[in-house]
């Protein structure tokens, strides 16, 4: 079964997310990722799988799910018909009037008698207190009732205190000495401001992420043909696309999916998915990414990919996955919120009860204690890492950088040395023939059959041969294998045997090692071909910068020894090992570990074990879903210029979590005490409990501007 990806809207601190959690793991669901500050909720099903039952388990905790067809058949009355007050600016603007009406007599030099009113207050408290417990009271006793109480079980039980203190005075003829309607309606009114306000920073995190989904649902012009074979073009939205479809995309238009050009040629500015706005020239053949923009030209072409196989839906749900991930920092944090709600309502009735035999009097220590409920605040440790890592991941998405999970941008303060392959990584990757020999048969003959087995290669050598002597006159062969780390073997119908490859295939032929192919038959030395790799313009930047941070480079390839000690040579390398098999490259990172913390860029296919084995593998490749699955990290379109950004990124966030959690931490360790104390009131601490949130997503949003290189 494909992974299952859902909205889930309810949650207000890492405990809810814990609670959801659990239950998705109790029923047998794998790999769950719940991510509170986003409502992304996502797991693998298990062996058994109910939508309805699942998602009426998620409502019964007292969340709920939106975004799905199944979630409309559960609860309408939530996902199809926007209820009154159902938004947490919607309350706040509800309660305002109210509050402010019952707080006048609180503003010093204000005598209205008739606010006094016991009876007065309490209508003016009614309506406050009945839309908080609607909201705070349902999700506390949900939570309660499911052994996971969350962070509402505070507000609603610090709410209700001041209530019913203060209803008891009204109904006992005592209201003088019990009048705290306002305390009440205030912690609601307040609460409901502050998760508003921390919603919407939270949601300023979401930022670049948002920005490419938006990019995903647009218009196409789709090519069909009339019963006169005549080309017609209609508009349809691109969510209705299918494989093989015909799209004409003219200068100025987002290509509407992903999709490979029959006819034309055209500029695309890819920033949207490599960070890079300088336009890249396209031909036909080559491929489009959906979310890309025309800058220049008009195109037929053809739909290669839809929904969540297109590479713009793989970078989205790759970015969704790793903010769920949790990173080592973030499970001391989730220990503390699982256990805090009731250590904090334990501290509530030990600060009602010392005060109330210090100051011998019930009504500030009744106080004190409510403002211990509500001034601590658990979302503050939940929140800390997903913030900073939903704009740390949200930022490397924009600039062509993805991660898949969080894991590895924690990793990256480590990295004390980068291992780099050659081939496609520090060079382009596109060779042209710059020499060839061959004294057996004619050019032309040797031509063909060095065409006929690089034909079958994947790798970038062979296919630079291909390209320039390509034929229609190819040897079929009987039989043909690619040996990894050493080239081509084939055998034809008269028994002779082929090969391509590299010096090793010939060692027994000729002393000669300085070419990079030669072609063999029957154990003698047909021939050899010279191939010359451009240097990527960026590598020696690269280098140095790594340098710069102390990081050592070395140089990891299956190439010649001198090719190597040349290139190494040129962009100032610190170590190289050449004529690298696959197994010794695996060997070698294994060692390279062993010694300190160790990042491998490589081609993100070839070097797929060894990319593996790294502390921390990188990938180089194009936009594929390939790419997406081959690494840790991938730097999208060969994007080796970001590799500093990605080091750069991984570094600051791991500083943004930790100085989010060193927050979290002391907020709640120096404002319960203070409000204990007597030196906060309940309004006063629910204002500040609200900000607390704020503050660590403002302190997350600076990534999206701090620099980072």
């Amino acid at each position: 079964m494909e992974t299952v990806q859902w909205k889930v809207e309810g949650m207000d601190c890492n405990t809810c997310a814990l609670n959801i959690h659990k239950y998705l793991e109790k029923q047998g669901m794998k790999n769950v990722k719940v991510n509170f500050a986003t409502g992304d909720v996502i797991f693998d099903p298990g062996e058994i799988f109910s939508k309805e039952k699942i998602s009426n388990g998620i409502h019964d905790l007292g969340y709920t799910v939106t975004g799905e067809e199944i979630a409309s058949r559960i609860n309408p009355k939530t996902s199809n018909f926007k209820n009154f007050l159902s938004t947490h600016l919607q309350r706040f603007w509800f309660c305002l009037p109210f509050t402010l009406l019952l707080s006048l007599h609180m503003i010093p030099g204000v005598h209205i008698h008739w606010l006094m009113n016991p009876w007065l207050q309490l209508g003016l408290a009614v309506p406050v207190y009945f839309v908080g417990m609607n909201f705070f009271g349902r999700s506390a006793w949900k939570s309660i009732r499911n052994s996971m109480p969350n962070m509402n079980v505070l507000i609603a039980l610090g709410a209700t205190a001041a209530f019913l203190y203060s209803l008891y005075g009204t109904l006992s003829g005592q209201a003088e000495q019990f009048m705290f309607y306002e305390t009440a309606a205030t912690i609601i009114t307040l609460v409901f401001l502050g998760n508003y306000l921390e919603h919407a920073s939270i949601a300023s995190t979401q930022r670049a992420l948002n920005k490419l989904a938006k990019s995903q649902k647009v218009m196409a012009h789709m090519i069909a043909f009339d019963d006169e074979h005549k080309e017609q073009i209609f508009s349809v939205e691109n969510t209705q696309l299918r494989v093989g479809d015909l799209l004409l995309i003219k200068s100025g238009e987002q290509v509407p999916i992903d999709c490979k050009i029959l006819w034309g040629d055209v500029h695309v500015n890819e920033a949207i998915i490599t960070g890079e706005s300088l336009p890249v020239h396209k031909y036909a053949k080559d491929k489009l990414i959906g979310g890309s923009m025309i800058t220049d030209g008009t195109v037929k072409t053809q739909v290669t990919a839809v929904g969540n196989d297109t590479v713009l839906s793989g970078i989205i749900n790759m970015v969704k996955k790793a903010q769920g991930e949790k990173p080592p920092m973030q499970l001391l944090a989730d220990k503390i919120s699982a256990v805090f709600i009731p250590v904090v309502m334990g501290i509530a009735v030990v600060t009602l009860i010392i005060n109330w035999i210090v100051l011998n009097d019930f009504t500030p220590a009744l106080m004190r204690s409510i403002a211990v409920l509500v001034i601590a605040c658990p979302c503050a440790m939940g929140l800390a890492t997903p913030a900073a890592i939903a704009v740390g991941l949200g930022r490397a998405a924009k600039t062509g950088i993805l991660f898949r999970n969080a894991t590895s941008l924690e990793t990256f303060r480590n990295i004390q040395q980068v291992v780099f392959d050659k081939t496609g990584t520090l060079t382009t990757g596109k060779f042209v023939i710059s020499d060839y020999a061959c004294k057996v048969v004619e050019d032309a003959e040797f031509k063909k059959i060095a065409y006929s087995l690089e034909k079958y290669s994947s790798h970038p050598i062979a296919k630079s041969i291909t390209a320039e002597w390509k034929t229609k006159d190819e040897i079929r062969w009987k039989k043909i294998e690619e040996i990894k780390g050493m080239g081509m073997k084939a055998a034809d119908d008269e028994g002779n045997t082929w090969q391509a490859g590299s010096f090793k295939v010939a060692e027994k032929m000729t002393e000669d090692h300085k070419h990079n192919v030669y072609i063999i038959k029957n154990d003698s030395l047909l021939g050899w071909i010279d191939v010359e790799d451009e240097v990527r313009p960026e590598a020696k930047s690269v280098i140095d910068y790594l340098h710069s941070k102390n990081i050592k480079t070395i140089l990891l390839s299956g190439d010649r020894l001198d090719k190597c000690n040349q290139l190494g040579s040129l962009l100032g390398i610190d170590t190289v090992f050449a004529e690298q098999t696959p197994g010794q490259k695996l060997e070698k990172i294994a060692a390279l570990n062993n010694i300190v913390p160790t990042a491998m860029v490589g081609d993100g296919i070839n070097d797929a074990p060894a990319l593996a084995k790294a502390s921390l593998g990188i990938s180089m490749n194009d936009a594929s879903q390939i790419a997406l699955q081959s690494a840790q990290v991938v730097l999208m379109n060969h994007g080796l210029k970001n590799l500093p950004a990605a080091l750069g990124l991984g570094k600051h966030t791991y500083i943004t979590i930790k100085q989010n959690l060193f927050w979290a931490f002391a907020y709640n360790i120096i404002a319960i005490p203070v409000a204990a104390l007597g030196f906060l009131t309940p309004a006063f601490g629910a204002l500040v409990m609200g900000l607390s949130d704020v503050v660590l997503a403002i302190n997350s949003v600076r990534l999206f501007v701090k620099k980072v290189t």
